[in-house]
C-alpha cells in the first residue's frame, strides 16, 4: 500500500453525482459508501459491513438507514448499527467508519485521516469562483489510470503546453521560454511570462485574438493533490505584465485529485473565467478543455506503464523539473510528519 497525507480535504465527488441512492468511491484505496440523507447532508462511510465484510454499497438505503444486503444489518449516519434482524443485543464492534464530509465549489470533499481535525474553514477556496463578475463552468471526472503524483508532475509543469496542447493551450512560441518556481506557504507556484508572440489556439478561437500578445501562466499547486492554473492574455503593449488586467481574457484552470489508489487518480476538473457566455459557448470551451486533458491522459498513461515495467530507470532531471521536485518533496514531508505524529501519541 501506497502512503498517502490522510489529515487534509480530498475532492471525492461532484455534488451533482451524491443523491438519495448508495454510490462507492475509492481513495486513497479505500472504498466509501456515500449516500445524501433526508436533511441533505453527504454522508460518507467505510464500504465494510462490520459482520462479513459485505460491501455496503450492495445493500439499500432506507431512509437515513443502509441496510446490508447480507444479513439485514442496519447503519445510522453516524455508523452506529442500529438493528440487527433476529438479536436485540447489538455488538459494541458493530459500527462502521463515518468520514467528515463537506460541500463546496460544487464538490463533495472527504477528510480521511483524524476527524478531530476536520475543519470546513480548511477546505480550498477560489474567491473568483463566487464572483458574480466571474462564471464558473463544471467539467469532468477524468480517470487517469498514474499515480495522482504523476499528474501533479504535469500540473506543475507549464512547459509541456508547448508541444503536447497545440491546438489548445500552447504553441511553438513558448518552446525556449524558462519556468520559474517558488515554494509557498502550502504549495508550489510555477510561473512564466510569454511576451509579444501569437495567443494560443483557445484564446485565438474565444478571445479573438488576431495580433500579437503578452500571457501568463501562474500554476498553484496546493499540497497533496489540488492545481489551479491562473492563464490569460491581453494585447502587446496594454501593461498586463505590469499588472494591468483591465482588457484581458483570464482563466483560472481549476484541478482537483481523488489519489484513489497508486495506479490511479481522479481529475475533477472545471473552468473560472473574467466574462460570461452563453451555454454553447461554454459547452465549446469546456470541449477544448477535454481534448487538452485527454491529451494529457495518453501521455501520464504511458508514463506510468513504463514506470511499472521499468521500476530501476533512473530519469534525468532537467531545470524545468525544479517545480515537480519541490512538489514532492513537500508532500514528502506531510506524509512523515503524519507518521512521526501517530508514533508519538502510541509511545505516549
Amino acid at each position: 500500500m501506497a502512503e498517502y497525507v490522510l489529515n487534509t480535504w480530498y475532492p471525492i465527488a461532484w455534488s451533482r453525482d451524491i443523491t438519495q441512492s448508495l454510490a462507492q468511491r475509492r481513495i486513497v484505496e479505500k472504498d466509501v459508501v456515500m449516500y445524501r440523507n433526508t436533511q441533505g447532508k453527504v454522508v460518507a462511510q467505510l464500504d465494510i459491513c462490520p459482520h462479513r465484510m459485505l460491501p455496503l454499497s450492495h445493500g439499500k438505503l432506507k431512509g437515513d438507514v443502509i441496510q446490508c444486503g447480507y444479513h439485514g444489518m442496519e447503519f445510522d449516519c453516524s455508523g452506529k448499527c442500529v438493528r440487527i434482524p433476529g438479536q436485540d443485543k447489538i455488538p459494541a464492534g458493530a459500527k462502521v467508519t463515518t468520514y467528515p464530509t463537506h460541500e463546496h465549489m460544487g464538490l463533495v470533499w472527504i477528510w480521511m485521516g483524524d476527524a478531530d481535525k476536520a475543519d470546513p474553514a480548511k477546505v480550498y477556496d477560489l474567491p473568483q469562483y463566487h464572483d458574480p463578475a466571474w462564471q464558473a463552468v463544471e467539467g469532468d471526472a477524468l480517470r487517469i489510470e498514474c499515480n495522482y503524483l504523476n499528474l501533479c508532475d504535469n500540473l506543475c509543469d507549464p512547459s509541456h503546453v508547448s508541444f503536447v496542447h497545440l491546438t489548445t493551450l500552447g504553441n511553438a512560441a513558448s518552446e525556449d521560454v524558462p519556468v520559474q518556481s517558488e515554494r509557498t506557504e502550502n504549495g508550489v507556484l510555477t510561473w512564466r511570462w510569454v511576451l509579444d508572440s501569437p495567443a494560443i489556439p483557445l484564446f485565438q478561437k474565444f478571445g479573438g485574438f488576431t495580433t500579437n500578445v503578452d500571457r501568463w501562466h501562474y500554476y498553484h499547486y496546493t499540497a497533496p493533490s489540488i492545481a489551479v492554473i491562473d492563464f490569460g492574455t491581453a494585447k502587446t503593449g496594454t501593461g498586463a505584465p505590469e499588472g494591468n488586467r483591465d482588457d484581458c481574457i483570464q482563466i483560472y484552470a481549476c484541478h482537483f485529485m481523488t489519489p484513489v489508489d497508486e495506479n490511479t487518480v481522479i481529475d475533477h476538473w472545471l473552468h473560472v473565467k473574467n466574462f460570461k457566455a452563453d451555454d454553447d459557448t461554454n459547452k465549446a470551451m469546456s470541449a477544448s478543455f477535454r481534448e487538452a486533458f485527454s491529451e494529457d491522459k495518453v501521455i501520464l498513461e504511458a508514463i506510468h506503464k513504463n514506470e511499472k515495467a521499468y521500476p530501476d530507470f533512473k530519469p534525468v532531471l532537467l531545470n524545468l523539473d525544479a517545480s515537480a521536485v519541490r512538489m514532492r518533496r513537500l508532500v514528502d514531508s506531510m506524509i512523515d510528519a503524519e507518521k512521526a505524529e501517530r508514533q508519538s501519541v502510541k509511545a505516549a
